[in-house]
């Protein structure tokens, strides 16, 4: 019988070896999902400057800063998920290439690029606000210390402790621009980006389940089951419907449109549960996920540009 030693040794030497430097880094702290999460910041960032009739060119260093600040922290967290999860990794078919796993980046590189990272997003965040610095700092933690190191591994709900990081990003761009985040409409990007995590992550789980039971990682559908999973997601999808309604007191357009784009999600995912194939059901809402973030957020930031144009012309 084959140690796990061994296995990762087996599995290592089928790792490639010739990646370039840039594309080692670019795997570290997870281009995709700085990328990913810069939309949402910038979301929060221009609904300020239109709330607030600010011109753009008046908040060049806070528009710097929170798109710098936010990039480096995100894959600050990026890096150091990768240094505490290359045991896991390893055993996960998504994840066995990264290069902590396979050796082409060391821990101890890994860990300082983590800790730069942070110092210098957090440090340009704080040229934008002193909140947003705290803010992005908060983000980080969340995802780094409750989320990856506490809950991931030993709790169904690690999904929500996660959430509250990634739900970060649009109040660190409105905080950037104006520290009043009290305001229903920026609580309300918060609250949509906060729940709509939990059916997508879900999604990937269902679509990934062979990895995260390889990996004894206790995500929802794995633990509790498919019909659990339908149900929990029906619940937080009627959740993001009326967190919509907080839109309203901004724009009833926007409030219209993320309303429409999650009770078409509720409904989407009622049809597909009961074509009783779990594969096709968790494909159609992990695209349906990508589909109404990419349309809310990009709705949000065209609203809140022609809008702000609008009031200084």
């Amino acid at each position: 019988m084959q140690t796990e030693e061994n296995v990762k040794h087996e599995q290592l030497s089928e790792m490639p070896t010739n990646a370039s430097l840039s594309q080692v880094l670019a795997q570290t702290v997870k281009t995709g999902i700085i990328k990913s999460n810069l939309i949402p910041m910038i979301a929060g960032l221009t609904l300020a400057l239109y709330k607030y009739a600010l011109n753009p060119l008046d908040m060049w260093v806070n528009i710097l800063g929170a798109i710098i600040g936010s990039a480096a922290v995100i894959a600050s967290a990026g890096a150091f998920n990768n240094v505490y999860d290359r045991d896991i990794d390893i055993l996960m078919e998504r994840t066995k290439k990264r290069p902590t796993v396979t050796g082409a980046i060391s821990v101890k590189a890994t860990l300082i690029l983590a800790i730069v990272l942070a110092i210098v997003g957090v440090g340009a965040l704080y040229l934008a606000t002193p909140l947003a610095a705290l803010l992005g700092f908060a983000g980080l933690f969340l995802y780094v210390v409750p989320y990856t190191m506490w809950t991931k591994r030993r709790t169904v709900y690690n999904t929500e402790v996660g959430s509250l990081s990634g739900a970060m990003p649009p109040l660190i761009g409105w905080a950037a621009i104006e520290p009043n985040i009290l305001h229903p409409a920026i609580l309300g990007l918060f609250v949509i980006t906060l729940i709509w995590q939990m059916p997508h992550f879900y999604a990937i789980a269902i679509r990934k389940m062979d990895d995260y039971k390889a990996a004894s990682v206790p995500m929802l559908p794995v633990a509790k089951g498919m019909r659990r999973t339908y149900i929990t997601t029906n619940i937080y999808l009627v959740l993001l419907s009326a967190s919509c309604l907080l839109l309203g007191t901004l724009s009833y357009g926007l409030m219209l449109v993320a309303l429409l784009l999650s009770i078409a999600w509720l409904f989407m995912n009622v049809y597909g549960y009961h074509k009783k194939d779990p594969k096709k059901w968790a494909t159609l809402l992990f695209v349906y996920s990508l589909i109404h973030m990419t349309v809310l957020f990009s709705t949000v930031i065209i609203y809140s540009l022609i809008g702000l144009y609008l009031k200084l012309r």
